[in-house]
């Protein structure tokens, strides 16, 4: 029996008296005496979900609540205190903010999240940080995508639950660039590695394809479409490769009307996403069916990237658009080239000077040269983008 005195709070009623799985929702009831006991079980709800979720056998609320769709999304940087190296939870927070409210979906622990620098409990923090942060500013909508990669499948597959677990909506995976040597042309190997990863996981798995940072392993459009047939669980690519060719193989696949009948996805409310990994190509992916982009550009000019891809998908039913979109491309695919280069050390180094956080990276990564990182942000390029940025927030100098 319920009590009549329960309150129904995100979904889940407080009041009496034990957890009652309820088709895929969990209701979690408590007794509530007092204003201030209701205070008290809403700080302690996130872990009695955690927990409940736990126990229900790898279900996982949030890939159903919060859709992964077309658009525009960040590898956020994890920033941390002078001297101890120390995560720096509050300026991560405001960040994740800024970009989120922009209309940039969050990716935790990615490579400009300095993954490879973190410890699992760290990875697990941001996704808890970013989490809370999002919720309290009324962006409970917005998914959370975590980096999970790692050196082995086993370990992939266990930092992939941590993620789920701590709040990630959805998981993005890299091979290991360890032993690329053995696996780069291994294709037998690498579909392996996808196949289970994406069927162990308890949250729908995105393909990482940067050779740069995994030992030169580049996954071929067939290889891609493959996993997209074969993997139900897998819910896209991110094309750092920057291979347009192969986006717009993998995108005329997946664009097909009997792909979405012939490989549906185990969850309905994660398609598979083919987005690129640079902004330099936003535009010419929207005409070849691509679906956006995971970008550290959208770090720096978040409302600028959301722009342009909003004008490229408008201009597939505007013509008159066109002109306008190739001009931001040409504003954003130059600072994406001259930002690029300078790597994550020139990232920060840009968000300390445009919004005073950003500090430093992990040893052994160095910091920018002071020198370079001041001509960098004189440079034409950087500056013709925060010209557009500060346009479209309202905030150009008269």
């Amino acid at each position: 029996m319920i009590r009549r005195r329960a309150v129904l709070v995100n979904g889940c009623a407080i009041g009496p008296f034990i957890p009652d799985r309820q088709a895929w929702i969990w209701r979690v009831y408590i007794p509530v005496v007092s204003p201030n006991e209701v205070d008290f079980y809403l700080r302690i709800l996130p872990t009695l979900l955690s927990v409940f979720q736990m126990a229900a056998n790898g279900y996982h609320a949030n890939a159903i609540s919060r859709p992964l769709r077309p658009g525009i999304f960040a590898p956020i940087p994890s920033f941390f205190l002078p001297g101890s190296e120390d995560l720096d939870i509050p300026s991560f927070e405001t960040h994740v903010i800024k970009t989120a409210s922009a209309g940039v979906g969050p990716l935790i622990a990615g490579s400009m999240g300095e993954a490879i620098h973190l410890s699992h409990s760290e990875r697990v923090k941001l996704i808890h940080a970013a989490r809370k942060a999002l919720d309290n500013a009324g962006l409970v909508h917005i998914p959370i995508i975590a980096g999970t990669g790692a050196g082995s499948t086993r370990e992939t597959i266990e930092l992939t639950n941590e993620a789920a677990t701590a709040g990630a909506d959805y998981a993005i995976v890299i091979a290991s660039g360890y032993f690329a040597g053995a696996l780069a042309n291994n294709r037998a190997a690498l579909k392996t590695f996808w196949v289970e990863v994406s069927e162990k996981s308890p949250i729908p798995v995105i393909i990482y394809n940067y050779p740069g940072a995994s030992g030169g392993i580049d996954l071929d459009s067939d290889l891609i479409t493959e996993l997209a047939e074969d993997c139900p669980n897998i819910c896209g690519v991110k094309l750092t490769c920057g291979n347009v060719g192969k986006l717009t193989r993998i995108a005329d696949t997946i664009a097909a009307p009997a792909f979405a009948t012939l490989h549906p996805r185990k969850n309905p409310h994660a398609p598979f996403l083919v987005l690129g990994g640079y902004t330099d190509f936003v535009l010419p992916s929207a005409y070849v069916n691509g679906h956006g982009a995971i970008t550290g550009l959208a770090n720096l000019f978040p409302n600028t990237v959301v722009h342009l891809f909003k004008l490229a998908e408008a201009s597939l039913k505007d013509p008159s658009l066109l002109t306008e979109a190739q001009r931001v491309q040409g504003i954003i695919a130059r600072a994406d080239f001259t930002i690029a280069k300078a790597s994550i050390v020139g990232t920060k180094f840009l968000l300390e000077k445009m919004h005073g956080y950003g500090g430093t990276t992990r040893k052994p990564l160095p910091p920018i040269d002071p020198v370079t990182g001041e001509a960098l942000w004189a440079h034409p390029h950087t500056l013709a983008a925060v010209q557009l940025e500060r346009e479209l927030t309202g905030k150009a100098q008269a």
